[in-house]
Parts: C-alpha cells; structure tokens; sequence
C-alpha cells in the first residue's frame, strides 16, 4: 500500500499541472451537470414495515384525493379580548380573510370556511377559530409568491384588530443561518492552520482542497438527484462531513510533507513518502468513514439510505483529493513556503566545501538546541503518570455520561420552535382553545366489507379509553370497504402520555380486529413520530456493531493489533457516550439552557445519536490512524514502546489538535443561530469532537500504550498469516527506497 501510494504521489507531484488540470475539468464537468440537470425531487419520507407506514399506503391506495401530496397551512384566528370571533364584525373580518387566502391560483386549491362546520373549527368559548388553506404541490415545491401572499393575508387581518397566527407544512420556515457563527468558525480554522503551518499558502491548501472534493460530491449528487431520487437535503450530510474529512486529510499529507522536507528530502521525495505513509493513514480512515456512513442502511429507513451513500461518496472523492490533487499543490507551491524554516533542507546543486561545514556547523546547534515539542513533553508526562491519566479520562468522561440513560428521542415540530415563530404561536393558540392533543391528531384506517360500520364499533371502543379527548364519525371511501376516524388526544403529541395512548390504541385496535372482521392501522404524524423513533431506537445497536465491528477488522489489518482497535473502539464508544450525555443535560434537563440560549427544553431529536455516532465515528478514526500510525511506524523502524508513543506524539500530536480544533470551531458555529435543533447539532458535534481528541486519542490512548507496553502491539501467530499486509508504515517503502539507484543529486544540509 505504502509503495504503490508513494509512486502515487510522487507522480501527482512531477504531473502536477496535468493532475491540476485534470481535477478542475472533473471540477467543472460535474458543475455543468448539476446545473443543468432536472429539479431535484421533494423529499420524501417512508418507513418500510411500520403501522404508519402501511397505514398511508392504504390511505394513498383508497382515499387518492385525500392523501394527496398538496401542501397545507392552518391559519388560526383569535377576537380581541373580551370579545367572540362569531360576532358580526369579527365574522366579516374572518370571511375576508378567508376570501383572500382561498384566492385560486396556480399553487392554492382554497380555504375551508370554519362557519360551515363550528363543531370543529370554533373553539367552545367562541374566541378561536382556524381555517386550513390547501395547495396544489407539496411543501417543498410552494413558491415565494404563494408565500408573500399568505403572509400579507394575514397581516391585513392583523391591522383589522385580529390576531393571526398560521403553522403547516406551506408556512414559510426561516432557514437563514445569521452567518456569525460560520464567519468566526472559518477565522478560527484559518487562524489555526497559519498557526500550524506559519504560512498562509500552506494553510490555505486544505481548505482549497477541501472545498474542491466537496464542490464535486455535491454537483455529483445533484446531478443525479432525478435519477437515483436524492432531495435536494441529501446532500446536507455530505456536505457537513465532506468539509471536515477533507481538511483533515489534507492537513494530515501537508504535515507530513513538510517534515519530510525537514529531515532533508527533496520535494518529491518528500511528496512520495507523504502520500505513502500519511496517505497510507488517510485511505484506511476514509474507509472507516465510509463504512460508517454506508453502514445507516441497517436502519431501513430509505431518506437516511440516500444521505449516508451521497455522504460516503462525497468522503471517498476526498480521499482520492488528498492523494492526488494535494501532492500536485504542493509541487506548485514556492520551495520555502511549503519547507519549515530554520530545519534542514534539501540541496539539488553540491555545495562548496566551505559551505558544506558551515552547513554541518548549523546543523550541529540546531539540533543541540533542538528541544522536545509540546506533544512529546505531553506524552512522556502521561508515561509518567499513566494510571492517573487513565482514571481521570475514563471516570470524568463516564461521570459526564451518566445522564445519558435518561434519554428520551422525539422529532421537532411546531411545538418544539422558538416561542416567535408564527408556527409556535399558532400551535400554542390551537392547544389553549383545542385541548393539547388537538395539534396531534391520530388517524385511524378500518378495512372491512361494512367498513363504516366496522370503524364506528372501533370509534366507540376507543373514545372510552382515558387518554382519548374525542373521537370524529367514520368517513368511508366510495367502495365502502376502507374507513377513517380521527382520535383527538387529551395530551400533545410529543409528551409521554400521548405515546402510551397509541401503544393502548393499537393493542385495543388487535382485539377488534377479530371481532369485527377488519383490519385497524394506527396512524397520522404523532404516531408516525413514535413509530419514526422506535425504529432508530430498534436499528441503534445493530448500527453500532456493524460499524465498530467492521472498523475492528480494519484497524486490525492496519495496526497488526488486536488491542490497539479493541481500544480505538471502546474509547470511541465512551466519547460518544459523554457527548450524549452532555447534550441530554443541556438540552433535555436544561443545564446552561439561558447560556446558549435555549428557549425549548425537551427530548432529544431522534436522528441525532444516529447522525453524532456517524460524524464522530468518521473523525475519531481519522484522529485515532494518524496518530497510532505514526507510533506503529516508530516501533516497526525499531524503536521501543515507550519511544515509539513519544515519537508519534512529536509528529502527530500538534496536527491532530490543530485538525480538532478546527472542527470544534466549525460546529461550535452552529450553536449562537436561533433554533434550537441547529444549536444541538452544533453543540453535540462539538463536545463530541472535543472529547474524542483531546480525551480520548490525546490521554486515555497513550495511557494504555504505556500500561500495555509490547503486548499492545500482540497479534496471534495464525491471525498474523491470515491479515493481508497493507504496510501503512511505510516499512517497505523504506527497504524500497534504500535498494532504489541513487539518482545524481546528493544530499546535503543546509540550514
């Protein structure tokens, strides 16, 4: 591996205005394919196996009218204090405001008028009533102009002494991101490499890379978003973890560069060894991501499917980026730039005599004023101290776990938004004159010969269970043989209650069957929510063993180790654990809640484990094979176990928290923007990436190298004949380089 990826770079490096060239064609031939692809399709959501999901294909199969794909909006209307909507001049302002947003149009079918049916739309003290506007195309396809029309309906409405607020699928949601929190992310990551590298080209070269394989990632999947079915939000999980892989790798080849340039090698010799060592590290931690990301196929649900394949697609351009497309920069890079100063250098020309021991007399002091690194200071502390170390790391981050089993996962909706939304308004307005349970409906589907006579039996059976508020008359299709009732609950749909309720309704619901000789499905968004959940709770540790048990097997091939994986894998394990248990602290219990600016405390978003083990898995790996890496390659070379961590710090340690760093500050970004789901992504992301690297990789890690010693590095003698050799190392690669004819130039030092 090490040798066929160091001819690799090496030719990157002699072709680079070839290789350059060739990455902007493929650059911009997929942009022109994306833009001049067809419109990517909504997003869709399916559940395969469900009782919701069973239960919307019959209601798409017999009732094709109601279980159109049209949008909706639900404007809700309140009289001014101390009076009655159903007065006269509260009536006629509602009539025209009913008028106005039932306009047909292009995209609106109209408004339903909520004084023809008062039983359903006017609340029992006659202060509220609610209109639901249809559209002719789903959500995602509503256009600006139907949504400055809603919006100056209701304002007109506003101005006449109403208050209306509107929710639904066709209200506009404020997507915006403020942009604060990515500007000072990116300063913070530029600010860190230049750092790192003391250059601004050299810092600048993983960020251009970077957003090179992810500009062809994203144009790809948009290209073929009609043909395979990828939305146009598929690509949010590429996007996320293509940026942070990608920086990452470049950074990693560029480090490693540069410290080859400083031991004297030529440039592309130094671009050789590496792409053959630390890009050696970088092909085996994309497939780790790549199986993690592949790896959300287990959960069965399709959208998921979509996201983790257009996000492992993304992070192997990066990888093929990093190994080509690097080593071709840094042959157009100026010679200084991309060398460290004041180390030793490469010479192409033979210097005179005198300069050669003036050279060698520089030499001499720098390397006697040499001294150890902040990584090699840390690691030799922690081989001091391993113990300590260990108990410090593994209890603080079990204690920070520990809120963890207190998990309870849900979905957003309109009740979880910020209290200014127009959303979260009407949600509130419908739940004070409704009841809770009115902004959670539960329908229930009846297939029977007499189906209405079947799901009016089923409807009574039900309205006498203690959870339900009401429940509506039958509607039958035309064929008479499928029913609907909508169940009302007494509590709104993310609490507790209401989840039991749909628990009892479909075990009721299996009883009836018999006796009524039908078949009951439970369904509507709050048990479609429930049913959402229960299906990542059920895949969660399947997910979790298919991808630590398939990065086990290539940690394994990589380090030669049984051990070094089993604690890749562990301390993953708990880094994941603590960051969910932070976020449930802060998040659900509503720790620090007024520091970061939470307005809504509640459970958990339910893709967001699936999402964090994904993301974080991805960069603890990267984190965790160029650092090992860099120790297997000082203990190989015949260095001891103890040198060999000291060693692997010296090089490893500085890039690996410059690389943390900049991640933490990009997600860390999301946490000042106004909602709430955005905060806790960026925040979890965040605490994660922090724990992994500097906890996890940068103490725990080294402190059980020093513990285990040479068994660390044990692998059975029969596992040994059975692994293939990939040689990340890069042993071979030096045997190679060694019995390789000297080429014509010599080399000298120069300071």
């Amino acid at each position: 591996m090490a040798t066929f990826l160091s001819k690799l770079g090496r030719l990157a490096f002699r072709r680079r205005g070839v290789t350059l060239l060739l990455w902007l064609l493929i650059f911009g031939g997929m942009g022109f394919a994306a833009s001049s692809a067809p419109t990517p399709p909504a997003d869709t959501f399916s559940m395969p196996g469900t009782e919701s999901q069973k239960a919307f294909d019959l209601l798409t199969e017999k009732f094709p009218d109601a279980s159109a794909d049209g949008a909706s909006a639900r404007v809700v209307v309140r009289a001014p204090e101390g009076q009655k909507i159903t007065a006269p001049e509260q009536r006629a302002e509602v009539d025209r405001l009913v008028a106005e947003l039932g306009t047909p149009s292009p995209q609106v079918v109209g408004a339903a008028d909520p004084y023809k049916t008062p039983e359903i739309s006017i609340s029992e003290d006659g202060t509220t009533a609610y209109t639901v506007v249809t559209y002719k195309v789903p959500a995602m396809e509503v256009s600006d102009e139907a949504h400055d029309a809603l919006d100056a309906a209701i304002a007109k409405a506003d101005k006449a002494g109403l208050t209306v607020e509107a929710g639904g699928d066709a209200v506009k949601i404020d997507q915006a991101m403020g942009g604060t929190g990515e500007q000072i992310g990116i300063l913070v990551s530029a600010i860190v490499l230049v750092l790192t590298f003391g250059s601004m080209i050299a810092a600048g070269m993983p960020l251009i890379t970077a957003l090179i394989g992810v500009g062809i990632g994203i144009s790809g999947i948009t290209a073929l978003g009609s043909t395979l079915g990828l939305s146009g939000t598929t690509s949010t999980l590429a996007m996320m973890i293509g940026l942070a892989v990608g920086i990452d790798y470049a950074l990693f080849i560029v480090s490693r560069f540069r410290a080859e340039r400083a031991e004297g090698r030529s440039p592309e010799e130094a671009a050789g060894r590496a792409v053959g060592t630390a890009g050696s590290a970088v092909v085996f931690a994309g497939l780790t991501v790549i199986v993690a990301l592949a790896g959300l196929a287990v959960v069965n649900i399709p959208m998921l499917t979509k996201m983790g394949l257009a996000a492992a697609g993304t992070v192997a351009v990066s990888v093929l980026v990093a190994i080509t497309l690097v080593p071709a920069l840094l042959g157009l890079a100026p010679v200084k730039v991309m060398a460290r100063k004041g180390r030793l250098q490469y010479a192409v020309k033979p210097l005179s005599e005198r300069k050669q021991r003036k050279a060698a007399k520089r030499a001499a002091r720098l390397a006697k004023n040499d001294k150890p690194n902040l990584g090699s200071r840390w690691a030799s502390y922690i081989l001091r101290h391993p113990v300590t170390v260990l108990l410090i790391g593994v209890v603080g981050l079990g204690t920070v776990a520990v809120p963890a089993a207190s998990l309870e996962l849900g979905l957003p909706g309109e009740g979880s938004m910020s209290t200014k939304t127009t959303q979260r308004k009407a949600y509130d307005m419908l739940s004070e004159s409704f009841g809770p349970g009115f902004n959670g409906p539960l329908m229930v589907t009846v297939q029977a010969e007499d189906a209405k006579k079947a799901a009016d039996a089923a409807g009574k059976v039900f309205d006498r269970n203690p959870g339900v508020a009401s429940v509506s008359p039958a509607t039958a299709n035309k064929a008479g043989d499928t029913a609907i009732i909508n169940v009302i609950p007494e509590t709104g749909p993310t609490e507790k209650q209401t989840e039991e309720l749909v628990r009892d309704l479909r075990a009721t619901a299996g009883g009836l069957e018999s006796s009524t000789a039908s078949t009951i499905l439970v369904t509507g968004q709050t048990a479609m929510f429930i049913d959402f959940s229960q299906t990542l709770n059920d895949a969660l540790l399947p997910y979790l063993g298919l991808v630590v048990g398939l990065a086990f097997l290539l940690l394994m091939v990589v380090f030669r180790s049984v051990l070094v994986p089993l604690k890749a894998a562990l301390g993953f394990l708990l880094s994941v654990a603590a960051a969910l248990g932070a976020v449930v602290a802060v998040f659900q219990w509503g720790w620090l809640a007024d520091v970061l600016g939470i307005e809504q405390t509640g459970p958990i978003m339910s893709t967001m484990p699936i999402f964090m083990i994904g993301v974080v898995f991805g960069l603890a790996m990267d984190y965790e094979v160029f650092l090992v890496s860099r120790m297997r390659e000082s203990y190989v070379h015949g260095a001891r176990p103890a040198e060999a961590v000291v060693d692997g710090f010296r090089h490893g340690g500085r890039v690996v928290a410059a690389a943390a760093v900049i991640m933490m500050s990009v997600f860390s970004g999301f946490i000042v923007e106004d909602n709430d789901f955005i905060k806790m992504i960026g925040f979890a992301l965040a605490i994660a990436v922090f724990f992994d690297a500097f906890i996890v990789r940068m103490a725990i890690v080294p402190a059980l190298f020093a513990l285990l010693g040479e068994s660390a590095w044990w692998l059975p003698k029969w596992l040994d004949r059975i692994l293939p050799r990939v040689d990340v190392e890069g042993e071979k690669l030096a045997q190679h380089e060694q019995s390789a004819p000297r080429s014509g130039r010599e080399r000298t030092i120069v300071g």
